[in-house]
């Protein structure tokens, strides 16, 4: 049997379904996952994809392209399953990908769905509502015949050695970038914090994309070993796997993180709900205001102003939760 999963949102997303492919992929022969371009990355990560299409869909993600009929007929005819998985956060709909699935020849397809899906759908799942985004996936994937091979934590791939990177010795991560501006902790607290932990005896690594060298600089100052722009996805899997405990905010390093089994201290805005997108099947410590006015509201651009609901967290408070989370373990 050809199964496909389709998670077309961002890194942080393709990681949270890492447990549902696992379980299709212990009931299928072949497991394509279909992705949108900023998930791409984690793709190749996970066990269980055999084969990764990334397609750039026009409902999703934060620029999306025009519709285009030429990037959609080239769609249908290379899909090539038997059973389909959509995968969806829970403000969204399947529909669309189901549609084109549909015209694609998929026979069975499965998704979680508030509206009704006449024959687009065989499965019409619904999540429970306070379920994080994790485990709605892995429920949709056994409501569909792929019940949960394992323990159902997050995972990847065993990652490369990054000792030439990051030096010998322990060492805390601090992550200071987001995709979204409204989770994204501020430059001057990020950098309180990496001296504070500096002064406490830890060594300090702070880690960013190749379009964020200017932040973790100035957040890295003269205390932290600045890797910016020096690891894919994989090295930052073995850098994360190696550190003591991952200081960011809610973005796709936190999932990795938990991917390989590393504590998190969670800088949280409230914008989505923490019981939804928390750091998952780890240690973690929340930290940030979840009764801000910003609640809720999937924000981009925080709208309050101050942006309250994360710089009220002090450098104390992320140095007494990392200091609380290497006592746990």
């Amino acid at each position: 049997m050809k199964a496909l999963v389709v998670r077309l949102d961002s890194f942080g997303d393709v990681l949270l379904a890492g447990p549902a492919i696992r379980a299709v992929a212990a009931g299928a022969d072949h497991v394509t996952l279909l992705c949108g371009p900023r998930g791409a990355p984690a793709a190749p990560l996970l066990p269980g994809v055999d084969e990764v299409l990334v397609w750039d869909a026009p409902w999703v993600g934060f620029d999306p392209p025009p519709v285009g009929r030429g990037e959609v007929d080239q769609l249908i005819h290379t899909v090539d399953a038997d059973t389909a998985l959509i995968l969806t956060s829970f403000h969204q709909s399947p529909l669309p990908a189901a549609l084109l699935l549909r015209l694609a020849g998929v026979g069975h397809i499965a998704a979680d769905s508030e509206d009704y899906p006449c024959s687009l759908l065989d499965v019409r799942h619904r999540r429970a509502p306070h379920a994080h985004e994790a485990e709605a996936m892995l429920d949709l994937a056994e409501a569909a015949g792929f019940p949960c091979p394992d323990d159902g934590r997050l995972r990847v791939l065993e990652p490369p050695a990054t000792t030439a990177l990051t030096g010998p010795g322990p060492y805390v991560v601090m992550h200071p970038g987001a995709a979204v501006p409204a989770r994204t902790w501020s430059p001057e607290r990020a950098a309180e914090a990496v001296r504070e932990l500096a002064e406490a005896g830890h060594r300090v690594i702070a880690t960013g994309g190749s379009g964020e060298r200017e932040l973790t600089a100035y957040v890295a100052g003269e205390y932290a070993l600045d890797l910016a722009g020096r690891t894919g996805a994989p090295e930052l899997a073995g850098v994360l796997a190696r550190a003591d405990a991952v200081v960011t905010g809610n973005t796709g390093p936190a999932h990795l993180a938990a991917a390989v089994g590393t504590p998190v201290v969670s800088l949280f805005a409230p914008v989505v709900p923490a019981e939804r997108w928390r750091p998952y099947g780890v240690p973690y410590v929340l930290l940030g205001d979840q009764q801000a006015p910003c609640a809720g509201t999937r924000a981009r651009q925080c709208p309050v102003p101050g942006h309250p609901c994360l710089d009220t967290v002090t450098a104390h408070d992320v140095a007494a939760a990392v200091e609380k989370l290497l006592g746990e373990t």
